[in-house]
């Protein structure tokens, strides 16, 4: 079964090393995790199913604003812009993922 799950379990080793060790890494979805247990414990009982899920989602989109700040960027915008190769006519990226071999 191993052998068979070989190419899906490395897939992460195609990418840049600077990006590898924050791919196989479970810390970002800890965080999370973390920060929804904290504020819900600060609640602590929720009067309908809609409010709890209300603060969830303000907890992931406060997260996500952090992570998409210049500062605060889980990969950061020029190691992602080496995946995609640069078109000779502008400085857009073209759909095309290119993964290191």
């Amino acid at each position: 079964m191993l052998d068979q799950a070989e190419h899906d379990v490395l897939a992460y080793m195609t990418f840049p090393l600077a990006h590898r060790a924050k791919l196989h890494s479970t810390n970002p979805l800890e965080r999370v995790n973390g920060e929804i247990k904290r504020r819900t414990e600060v609640v602590g009982i929720f009067p309908n199913e809609a409010a709890a899920i209300r603060l969830t989602g303000a907890v992931v989109l406060d997260i996500n604003d952090e992570w998409a700040s210049a500062e605060r960027r889980y990969f950061s915008e020029s190691s992602m812009a080496d995946l995609y190769p640069k078109r000779d006519d502008d400085d857009a990226i073209t759909g095309e993922l290119v993964l290191s071999t």
